[in-house]
């Protein structure tokens, strides 16, 4: 900081803050009274009990049970001031440290003053404070309260922010970039004239603006003046900043660490960014995403060290390289879960996942999930990421479900490509569908499509595991051709919908909501296989009722799934105890139905109450739910363990 010769007004203030010093260290001998050896302590407590009581010298000082404080003041001031002051922080000591009646006059005293200089570095420079005992009560316990008359804020009066450096001579000789740069420094740097003043927000301005410019290509720049001129008399402000940018760094040489079966190829297409290119934090963070994207490596860190160049008097520019460094995931990894769910009890998987199969740079992974109802075989393989995060993908998938006395046996396969960042994701393939129905009594019915599907999925959450804020979507078209045994054959086309929204409310509420809809337009008469019919109910679309229990059903009772669907739930969740905030109460309204069009569409609903707990993994969930077509209370419980 340059030196300044201080104002009148200036060294008002410096003669106004040496109080706070002494009083500060003061609080800090008796709060460090805990650190001090326990014969240490013994002593000072003998002493404290013979000390005589400075009202009455001949009556031996006695330490009192308790004592209340009330601020009188505005709720963030209060905060303030109930967190720093002694008068505050001493309400809470032991039995056996407790104060003495002198002791608590004395800091009863000193607390007006110590406030006062505690809300200077909130911006009132003329508050006014005094301390009041409004009761002695019976048993010993005394009410006190700080009364606070804060006066007025103190607002900044002159702004004066200086950039200096190559970042300045770039500019004024027309660089869009330096120009966009000293531009975006100015106009966003917090404390604008006129603005309310505090050592906070001063702190906080001149910190913002330096990260700001580190990290937009000038990882050397330091302050090399910082002044706030306070006029107290006035409640106004003068502040200035000289920012001194040092030389712009560009992206030199790209370094790889840590491989050891993955190509270096695969990592440098990743990249995003061109030789020369001027630095900026965020190439090289979306790059580390991108890198972790991938799922071939456990970790991943992309950064530069401008600590370890020394540039040259005068230079403009200077060349860092790039640093990537990796630790690889296992090649051959086997997760193995173990899981239960009301509808179809314990259930049990095993993932296989090979990340370089035959020596290929490909990735594999093969899934085995059985339970009472279900039992299905999957495996994918896709290629490494390209620059653009998309990758080739190819799918089998073979699932056979017992429903009742009817049997399902799916086949699909799918071939495309994907592309997963984080704010969207987009899957393009072609799907083949083959399904078996076997009924007793009934012939089997064989179907099958073939179609062309376009996926999407969009995030604006706060988190992606335990969201609380924002809102996903996924959407899902796609046509083609379908074949029956049992019906006609022909074209159509089919669309799904989900969208969840999630908000905080007063009180520490948490309220989300799901909304989930699909369309299949084809002719009356045209045979889908099973997979493409809608079905609902369940404990992720109507509580209430059995997993896929909603839907059309034939002439015989028996389940046909539908061509429409919609089926939405509002919740509201509430903390149960604050010591533990993740374990949450709900309640909640579900509704929806499948039919075979809008005309037939005629939902349920059901209402109930259930548990949340919030674990690293996910919210796992226990619900109680009733719907309005069944007489009894269904449990929901779904909980997944990796071992």
């Amino acid at each position: 900081m340059t030196a300044t010769t201080p104002t009148p007004s200036l060294l008002r203030v410096l003669r106004r803050l040496l109080p706070i010093v002494a009083i500060g260290a003061a609080g800090a001998m008796l709060g460090g009274c805990s650190l001090l050896p326990t014969d240490r302590k013994a002593e000072l407590k003998v002493a404290a009990a013979e000390e005589p009581d400075d009202a009455n010298p001949n009556v031996t000082r006695r330490r009192i049970s308790a004592y209340e404080l009330t601020v009188d003041a505005p709720p963030e001031l209060r905060s303030l001031l109930m967190q720093h002051l002694d008068l505050a922080r001493f309400r809470d000591t032991p039995e056996d440290m407790r104060l003495t009646a002198a002791e608590l006059r004395r800091l009863a005293a000193v607390a007006p003053e110590q406030a006062t200089k505690l809300l200077e570095t909130a911006g009132y420079f003329n508050a006014k404070v005094k301390t009041e005992e409004v009761g002695d009560l019976s048993d010993g316990v005394r009410n006190l309260r700080l009364v606070v008359d804060t006066g007025p804020r103190a607002l900044v009066r002159q702004m004066d922010l200086r950039i200096e450096g190559p970042l300045k001579v770039a500019s004024e000789r027309g660089d869009k970039l330096a120009t966009a740069l000293e531009r975006t420094l100015t106009q966003s740097w917090l404390l604008q004239p006129q603005t309310g003043f505090s050592q906070g927000d001063w702190a906080a301005a001149k910190n913002a603006l330096l990260t700001r410019a580190r990290a937009q290509g000038y990882p050397l720049a330091r302050m090399t003046h910082t002044e706030a001129v306070v006029q107290a008399d006035d409640n106004q402000v003068d502040i200035a900043v000289t920012l001194e940018s040092g030389p712009l760094f560009t992206l030199g040489e790209l370094t790889v660490e840590g491989l050891k079966h993955q190509p270096e190829d695969s990592v440098r297409r990743l990249a995003g960014y061109k030789l020369h290119q001027p630095y900026n934090e965020k190439l090289l963070l979306d790059f580390q995403e991108r890198l972790l994207g991938t799922q071939l490596f456990d970790s991943a860190s992309v950064e530069i060290q401008p600590e370890s160049v020394s540039p040259p008097p005068g230079a403009e520019t200077v060349e860092v390289p790039v640093t990537v460094k990796i630790r690889e995931a296992a090649r051959q990894q086997v997760t193995l879960g173990v899981g239960y769910r009301t509808v179809d009890g314990p259930s049990t998987s095993i993932e296989y996942t090979h990340r370089k199969p035959f020596g290929l740079n490909i990735r594999e992974r093969s899934k085995l999930e059985l339970s009472r109802v279900r039992q299905a075989l999957d495996t994918e393989i896709s290629s490494h990421p390209q620059p653009n995060m998309q990758r080739s993908l190819a799918l089998v998938k073979v699932e056979r479900i017992d429903d009742n006395d009817q049997v399902n046996l799916n086949l699909s396969t799918r071939l495309g490509y994907a592309k997963e960042t984080e704010p969207e994701d987009r899957l393009t393939y072609i799907e083949v569908l083959r399904a078996w129905e076997h009924k007793p009594d009934i012939p089997t019915t064989v179907a099958g499509a073939v179609s062309l599907n376009q996926q999407m999925t969009w995030r604006r959450l706060d988190s992606r595991v335990l969201p609380t804020k924002g809102w996903s979507a996924t959407m899902t078209v796609g046509g083609g051709w379908a074949d029956s045994s049992s019906e006609k054959n022909g074209p159509f086309a089919r669309a799904t919908g989900k969208v969840f929204w999630y908000t905080p409310l007063s009180g520490r509420w948490l309220f989300s909501t799901r909304l989930e809809g699909g369309q299949i337009l084809a002719k009356g008469k045209l045979g889908l296989p099973e997979a493409l019919r809608f079905r609902t109910g369940g404990d992720d679309s109507v509580r209430g009722y059995g997993y896929n229990d909603l839907g059309p059903v034939n002439s015989t009772g028996a389940q046909t799934g539908g061509r429409v669907l919609l089926n939405g739930s509002v919740e509201v969740s509430h903390p149960l105890t604050p010591r533990i905030p993740q374990l949450m109460g709900a309640l909640f309204l579900d509704a929806g139905q499948a039919a075979q069009n809008w005309g037939d569409y005629h939902p349920a609903w059901a209402y109930g109450t259930g548990l949340r707990y919030r674990s690293p993994v996910g919210v796992l969930r226990f619900d109680f739910a009733k719907g309005n077509l069944v007489d009894k209370w269904r449990l929901h419980f779904s909980v997944a363990i990796s071992l």
